[in-house]
């Protein structure tokens, strides 16, 4: 089983890879780490945006460690 590469509470660059009416880009924290997607496989997250009240799952693939 492949390991997380970001830990709780570690702050990232999200972008995300569809715009939407997810949080902006820019900086997230990870609150949660998730399980792989049952579509692609790939490692999730539960992040939340740092300047405003939202937040969303996000890929491993959409951040980067700050």
């Amino acid at each position: 089983m492949p390991s997380h590469k970001f830990r709780i509470g570690q702050v990232v660059t999200y972008r995300p890879a569809v715009r939407g009416p997810d949080p902006p880009p820019g900086a997230h924290m990870i609150i949660a780490r998730l399980p792989p997607s049952e579509e692609t496989g790939e490692l999730e997250y539960r992040i939340r945006n740092l300047t405003a009240d939202h937040e969303c799952v996000a890929r491993e693939s959409e951040l980067r460690g700050r």
